[in-house]
């Protein structure tokens, strides 16, 4: 006859081995008795809820969490972004030349302008604001050695697919043309809260006579890092900036912007708003 264990002896399970004691359930569910030097694999850390415990951490038995989505800017948004490019270029980088000394030569003579029409691009931008007489006059009041009559126009439009795009230029005699394209936008890289990200390039897209440069700059504010694709031409009577954002882009990496399809865009512009003077 088998005799019960005395009160003194644990019980014994199958295979011959101690029955352990029964475990209490500890913080979150996770039995006491674990050791407590930190999260096991399959664990989350003791006494931490699961979604505290940081990004990529996930909740206990789920699988990690992924990224924070990337925000999506408003349409109103947007255009606060691209008024902001506008006094980045306000001047058109013009004080970086002002101050020239020994400028030689001739200046050409005045044959074209700029205008702000209605539309742009067959009808997909379209003006909201012509700003050429108001902020503008930073254009035309900035001394420049190189450049004479100069005269702004300034225009903001709107896009149908929720973009933005503000054209700051302006026409006269401009000695320099190379110099006053490199200065626009050298002048928006160097302003106040904006950073350089990939450095001018130059394009020529075909069939426009024209040389392109653009770039890409970001800036912080409350909502996070913005970037903002510009591109800048200049010839013998005319030069502006084009600045143009979406939603899409004004989240995207700087490295990521399409600058030849940008350039491209702009030297359409320049001969949609580039006239001959009468």
């Amino acid at each position: 006859m088998t005799m019960p264990p005395s009160p003194s002896q644990p019980p014994h399970a199958p295979y011959g081995g101690p029955v352990p004691p029964p475990q209490q359930p500890g913080a979150f569910g996770a039995a006491q008795g674990f050791p407590q030097q930190g999260p096991q694999q399959g664990f989350p850390p003791q006494g931490v809820p699961p979604q505290f415990q940081g990004p990529g951490a996930g909740a206990w038995g789920q699988p990690p969490m992924g990224p924070p989505p990337k925000k999506k800017l408003s349409a109103g948004a947007i255009v606060a972004i691209v008024l902001g490019s506008l006094v980045l270029v306000g001047g058109l980088g013009y004080g970086a030349i002002a101050g020239l000394s020994g400028v030689t030569g001739s200046f050409p003579e005045a044959t074209h302008k700029l205008v702000v029409p209605k539309t742009l691009l067959a009808g997909e931008y379209t003006l909201v604001s012509d700003l050429s007489e108001t902020e503008g006059k930073e254009i035309e009041d900035t001394p420049d050695l190189t450049v004479k009559d100069a005269k702004a126009a300034v225009g903001q439009y709107s896009g149908k697919d929720e973009s933005a795009l503000v054209v700051s230029g302006m026409h006269g005699r401009i000695k320099n043309a190379e110099l006053t394209r490199s200065s626009i936008l050298k002048g928006a890289a160097t302003e106040k809260g904006s950073t350089l990200v990939v450095r001018p390039k130059d394009f020529t897209p075909a069939g426009y006579g024209v040389t392109i440069s653009c770039q890409v700059t970001t800036s912080k504010d409350a909502l996070g890092t913005t970037t903002l694709p510009m591109c800048a031409w200049g010839d013998d009577n005319t030069a502006a900036a084009v600045a143009r954002v979406t939603p899409e882009s004004a989240t995207a990496d700087p490295k990521d912007i399409d600058l030849a399809e940008l350039a491209e865009t702009t030297a359409k512009i320049r001969a949609e708003i580039r006239k001959p003077i009468s």
